[in-house]
């Protein structure tokens, strides 16, 4: 039988984790559209690192970063729902896609700041957030790609870190539902399992 306090624990771990505490009902108000370049030439980026919320939230601060949308990417189901990915068993990351301006910014510094404000070390989870849909990986259009991640890890370790983070090609990606698009700006809250750490230039504690 479970103790009031492991009920309360448990609760508390259930209502933080990311989609569940609002309605996919409720209608959030809708996206801006994203600021055409100057070039109009944009690149993409797609970064897995726990509940998508937080992670779109301190990517599309980046100067040069032009949309971040939440989404789905690493399985083999077509069109998954929230529900389905949520249950860990679709293979699917919750995942964000990244359009930047690279005449503003490169890639490298885009990946570069994912590592710093999520925690690559974790295994199937994200702060109170468990399960393969919130593994840590990083799905790469191209050898280009692939070769900066790379490095950027390799940096990691070096510095102590045990990186768990995956390096994938990416596949298709599923757009999340509305209510999920811009969340923290609509709500107003601050990310919960999410937070800048300056992990390039410091060690890893031991």
């Amino acid at each position: 039988m479970l103790t009031t306090t492991r009920r309360l624990f448990i609760g508390l771990l259930v209502l933080a984790a990311c989609g569940t505490a609002e309605s996919n009902h409720k209608k959030p108000a809708p996206a801006a559209a994203p600021t055409p370049t100057a070039s109009g030439a944009t690149e993409l980026g797609y970064f897995a690192g726990g509940c998508f919320w937080g992670v779109e939230h301190f990517l599309e601060q980046l100067p040069g970063v032009i949309d971040v949308e939440s989404g789905y990417m690493g399985g083999p189901v077509d069109a998954p729902t929230y529900e389905q990915v949520s249950s860990g068993v679709t293979g699917h990351a919750e995942t964000v896609r990244v359009t930047f301006d690279p005449q503003q910014i490169g890639y490298e510094a885009v990946a570069k700041r994912f590592f710093e404000i999520h925690d690559p070390t974790e295994v199937d989870r994200q702060g109170p957030d468990i399960g393969p849909q919130y593994r840590t990986a990083v799905f790469v259009t191209g050898p280009e790609q692939r070769a900066i991640v790379d490095s950027l890890i390799a940096r990691l370790k070096a510095n102590g870190y045990a990186v768990a983070t995956t390096v994938e090609d990416a596949g298709k990606f599923w757009p999340a539902e509305e209510y999920h698009q811009n969340y923290y700006v609509r709500t107003r809250k601050t990310p919960y399992c999410h937070m800048p750490v300056p992990r390039f230039d410091q060690r890893a504690s031991s």
